[in-house]
């Protein structure tokens, strides 16, 4: 039985496809959504010093802007989340605080020999997520 759906995003087009599968999930099943956005603390530290304050803003807006993306595609009820952090880490410590039944993410659409990768973020999230995880790649 799937109780709790968390659905990671980023607000790229790569995570949309993610979100509509974790919301038919949740739609199936019942189950509570929940939306997730982190904020990459180490993207923030990499930028000059004077710059720091106004990135983190900026980034908190985007990750507003990618968790209202997940409330429009749906008349469910979202829960949703800002968190700072190691995007993989956040994701799979916000899994296990709230119990989730699974994690959905999206991927890179990678080709070639390359195709059966995934993202950066999205690999550390399959390896490490205590809880099932449904990897979505964009179809083209």
């Amino acid at each position: 039985m799937i109780d709790t759906v968390v659905v990671a995003t980023d607000g790229s087009a790569s995570v949309r496809r993610a979100v509509d599968v974790a919301l038919d999930l949740a739609d199936r099943f019942d189950a509570e959504v929940h939306a997730l956005y982190v904020i990459d603390e180490s993207e923030v530290e990499a930028s000059p010093e004077e710059l720091r304050q106004d990135l983190h803003g900026a980034l908190e807006e985007s990750g507003q802007e990618a968790l209202d993306g997940v409330r429009e595609r749906t008349d469910r009820e979202v829960v949703t989340e800002v968190r700072e952090g190691r995007p993989a880490d956040e994701i799979s410590a916000y899994a296990r605080e709230i119990d989730a039944d699974v994690v959905a993410t999206g991927t890179r659409g990678r080709h070639g020999e390359h195709r059966f990768l995934l993202g950066s973020v999205a690999e550390r999230v399959v390896r490490s997520c205590p809880v099932p995880v449904l990897s979505v790649r964009q179809l083209a």
